[in-house]
């Protein structure tokens, strides 16, 4: 894949929309959009389970991440929001 390439920004509708060159495409459903000072980022969000090996592949958890991902929390009480009323 080429480093970098020039895209088309077109409206469709009320929405801008960027036309990706094909060495670009994405083989994901939905990508994660972020801003960097005046980038726009997009990455693919993975839809299958590969991420964990690469996550495994950085070294074994502290102990506080595995018990934080072990801890059942309580479902929280709160006042209900007049928003909706």
């Amino acid at each position: 894949m080429p480093k970098t390439a020039i895209a088309k920004v077109f409206m469709t509708g009320r929405s801008q929309a960027v036309r990706l060159p094909k060495a670009f495409r994405f083989k994901t459903g939905e990508v994660r959009i972020r801003a960097e000072g005046s980038r726009v980022i997009l990455e693919p969000i993975p839809m299958d389970w590969d991420w964990l090996h690469d996550l495994h592949a950085m070294g074994p958890l502290d102990d506080d991440a595995v018990l934080s991902a072990k801890e059942d929390f309580p479902i929280q009480e709160r006042e209900e929001l007049d928003v909706f009323k």
